[in-house]
């Protein structure tokens, strides 16, 4: 401390704001890592004038898989536990990786893929990869398309990408790869509370990082028990396209693998490309997989006249369907038009017969 009283009181006051810092901050800001850290963040902004920035060569982004995954892109899939996000995930990868196709759409050239897998025995694994590969025309060639996988690590333990430690170690495995696959994040980022934005920080940064060196990154989720994707709505601040899986209103748990995929976000895309489908996943009787796809649309329509045609009325298949009366009207009175739908009498009501006349004469 200064023997000079006014100095003395300006130290005091820089040690006492100090102390309130370091209680925020939840460590001492007087050791060397953490001046490091400060230096880190003190690095001068780098601004452009805008004439610069219109000048700018930026690498130009491309179409991966037609209509909606670029590269430089963030996605995320979820839906409820055994839905099929896997199912997904893995056919995303194949068709990046082999050039080919996945519910119609269509990678224009193939894409190195790194899949990481959190979750799932080995053996499970590469089962679902080995049909794939058999139920498919396109082929991947060595080295684009490569897994992580839990029951390949040493000592079973997948890298935590909410460490710096397992984000570098993740780093480490990229080899060329321009998609990176994270199935799941329950798995792959542990620690923290998955409710608060703070926990997400650390991926958020080592996405946007992976965004910064041409690479896309897939995340694949859980979803909540509101339907939307589980934990911090923070995670979909930076996200290009959040794709969500759920149940048809009809499904039944013999059908296996049905489900609809809804675009509850996508930047730059509107209409057909971002129409709601159903998928269908059938087995021929050579064994080979197939994905039937069809609009969501489409499916209402033909259930809505289903349902008419058994004498429901249009109230009630609205409360049926769980959509409006209006697009009830709307939609029968097309398929009316085009002679796609009979109506029938609307149940209680019968034409009046001589005695019902007699009755209404006696009552005038």
């Amino acid at each position: 401390m200064s023997a000079n009283p006014h100095v003395a009181r300006i130290e005091e006051r820089a040690e006492r704001d100090l102390a309130r810092l370091e209680k925020i901050a939840g460590r001492s800001l007087r050791e060397p890592a953490a001046i490091e850290s400060q230096a880190q963040f003190s690095k001068r902004v780098v601004v452009t004038e805008i004439a610069d920035l219109l000048s700018a060569a930026f690498p130009p982004r491309e179409m991966l898989l037609s209509p909606w995954l670029e590269s430089q892109s963030l996605t995320m899939v979820h839906a409820w536990r055994g839905v099929g996000k896997t199912h997904v995930a893995l056919g995303l990868a194949y068709a990046l990786a082999s050039g080919g196709e996945f519910l119609g759409w269509r990678a224009p050239q193939p894409t190195k893929v790194l899949y990481i897998d959190g979750e799932m025995p080995g053996a499970a694994l590469r089962d679902r990869a080995a049909r794939i590969v058999a139920s498919t025309d396109s082929e991947a060639a060595p080295g684009f398309l490569r897994f992580v996988t839990p029951d390949l690590q040493q000592d079973g333990i997948m890298p935590n990408l909410a460490t710096p430690e397992g984000q570098q170690a993740i780093n480490d495995a990229l080899i060329g790869a321009r998609v990176i696959v994270v199935d799941n994040l329950s798995c792959l980022v542990r620690g923290g509370k998955e409710n608060e934005g703070e926990s997400w920080q650390p991926v958020a940064e080592w996405a946007l990082r992976m965004r910064a060196t041409g690479r896309s990154v897939i995340f694949i989720h859980h979803s909540g028990k509101g339907g939307t994707q589980r934990g911090t709505s923070k995670r979909e601040d930076l996200l290009d396209t959040v794709l969500q899986l759920r149940r048809p209103s009809d499904y039944q748990a013999s059908e296996g693998a049905r489900f609809e995929i809804h675009f509850e976000k996508a930047r730059a895309l509107f209409g057909e490309d971002v129409a709601p489908i159903e998928v269908t996943l059938q087995t021929t009787a050579d064994g080979r997989q197939t994905w039937n796809t069809r609009t969501v649309k489409g499916v209402l329509d033909g259930q809505m006249i289903e349902l008419a045609e058994l004498g429901l009325s249009q109230a009630e298949i609205a409360r049926e369907l769980g959509c409006n009366r209006s697009t009830v009207l709307r939609t029968l009175k097309k398929a009316k038009d085009e002679g796609r739908y009979i109506p029938k009498a609307p149940r209680g009501r019968h034409m009046p017969n001589a005695a019902t006349h007699a009755r209404v004469g006696r009552d005038v």
